[in-house]
């Protein structure tokens, strides 16, 4: 149900239910969650890349016929016999995910969706909010985090009605980092993944700590903790491992400049 491909230090992380529009059963979102614990452990990736088999659907949100038995619910009302959450298991991975999204993200697909820390959606890709229409609440991060992105009004209007905003309007909005063809979606991805695969790991993985850490807080206590993990970060270097990438970062910067 999803498969991990690695290409140097990047893994992509597919959703492998095409047939179903990707759609997170029981056994999905385990697997999901099972995948990105994987890549979190693997000392030999630095960057992942998550996104969805087929064309038409990044992830389509809970298996609704499997919701509607009564085998899912617990996705959404806890039984003590709870699935794994693949949203946290992406949200703390500790290595910067990419979501590469190549279809429709929905309701718990767009949760999963913005779990990643920088979005590339194909120009075929949309997002919707149906929790309303289901008769469901979110419980994995949506009415908190999407306000954030996209401000609380634009939130409120696709979550009161259910309707689906295009990847133009989701890169206007501030969702996505970029819009770009559907052919050239996960060469993209694997471009970016690669650039900040030349950050080492360790700097990758106590940077996104940093930024989540604090923007998990209040803006006081995150230029608090901003310090506190600026300081401890700082006491693992030496003067030889700073003056070593000086150089190269000074080089790059050259090539930017034009």
């Amino acid at each position: 149900m999803v498969t991990i491909e690695k290409r140097d230090a990047v893994a992509i992380v597919t959703l492998n239910r095409p047939e179903a529009m990707n759609a997170l059963s029981r056994g999905l979102r385990d697997a999901l969650a099972k995948a990105m614990d994987q890549v979190a452990s693997d000392d030999d990736v630095s960057v992942v890349i998550l996104t969805g088999a087929g064309e038409r659907a990044f992830c389509a949100g809970l298996d609704l016929k499997e919701l509607s038995t009564g085998n899912g619910l617990s996705a959404v009302a806890p039984t003590g016999d709870e699935p794994a959450d693949p949203v946290y298991a992406i949200e703390h991975c500790p290595k910067p995910v990419i979501g590469a999204i190549n279809g429709v993200a929905i309701t718990g697909g767009f949760e999963v969706a913005i779990a990643c820390d920088v979005l590339i959606a194909s120009d075929k890709a949309r997002f919707a909010d149906t929790h309303a229409r289901v008769g469901i609440l979110p419980g994995w991060g949506l009415s908190q985090k999407l306000p954030r992105l996209i401000g609380i009004a634009r939130y409120k209007e696709m979550a009161f009605t259910g309707n689906f905003i295009d990847a133009a309007k989701a890169l206007e909005w501030g969702l996505v980092n970029r819009v770009v063809p559907a052919a050239d979606l996960l060469d993209t991805a694997l471009a970016l993944a690669a650039e900040m695969a030349t950050i080492p790991a360790k700097t990758l993985s106590a940077y996104k700590a940093q930024i989540d850490g604090g923007n998990a807080l209040a803006y006081g206590e995150g230029r608090t903790h901003e310090k506190s993990a600026s300081r401890a970060f700082s006491a693992s270097l030496t003067a030889e491992d700073i003056a070593g990438r000086v150089a190269g970062v000074q080089a790059r910067g050259r090539t930017q400049a034009g």
